[in-house]
């Protein structure tokens, strides 16, 4: 069963505080995702780091009920 877009941007925006998160359905079908996030808690971190956070805030779901989710992350910018 697929994850509703509102479901992924919930799980990130608690699992990262601060974060500003957009989520986009690359294929219209609810199970190809790009997620958007910029929040300070990256700054720092490599994007590796940055990435693993993302994937710790989803709480197992990925590769279960979130089958394909491209990432692009960052600090805010100054």
């Amino acid at each position: 069963m697929a994850m509703a877009a509102g479901d992924i941007e919930n799980l990130i925006r608690e699992g990262i505080p601060g974060s500003d998160v957009t989520i986009e359905d690359l294929r219209g079908d609810g199970d190809h995702y790009l997620a958007v996030v910029v929040a300070e808690a990256f700054r720092g971190k490599s994007r590796v780091q940055q990435h693993q956070m993302v994937y710790q805030a989803l709480q197992g779901r990925m590769g279960n009920e979130l089958h394909a989710l491209a990432l692009q992350t960052s600090a805010p910018q100054d």
